[in-house]
């Protein structure tokens, strides 16, 4: 994948702030879109998202979170090869912003994060509301 310049693993305090925000406001599910780029080192990259995965699974369960897509990107169809920087695509769905916070902020939750976090060159956390079916 192509290089960003800019490395973002964890959110900055502003996107936190607006996302507790959110939270307040809005109770309905949400679902998150992870672009992920991994790392190439040998006791990181793929492998260590992989213990990630594997162990995120109870803390999803818990908060009623379930995992609804994860595959790699092989091709850009519309736009310019220089917008995919990213490996792979995960989607997860939570209940709402405030049980995806309850997850976040559970101490054996972040215990496991590190190794998202080791995994990572940058990635996005991207949240969604789904659209009504009104059209």
């Amino acid at each position: 994948m192509t290089e960003t310049t800019t490395t973002h693993i964890d959110p900055s305090e502003e996107q936190i702030a607006g996302f507790v925000a959110a939270a307040q406001s809005a109770d309905g599910p949400v679902v998150m879109i992870n672009l992920l780029a991994f790392n190439d080192a040998p006791d990181g990259g793929r492998d260590s998202y992989a213990r990630y995965a594997r162990e995120v699974q109870p803390h999803l369960d818990r908060v009623g979170g379930r995992i609804v897509y994860a595959g790699d990107a092989r091709e850009i169809v519309i736009g310019g090869e220089d917008h995919m920087w990213w490996d792979t695509v995960v989607v997860v769905e939570y209940p709402s912003r405030a049980k995806f916070l309850e997850m976040a902020l559970d101490p054996g939750y972040q215990a496991i994060a590190v190794h998202r976090s080791a995994a990572l060159t940058t990635s996005a956390l991207v949240a969604t509301d789904p659209w009504q079916p009104e059209f």
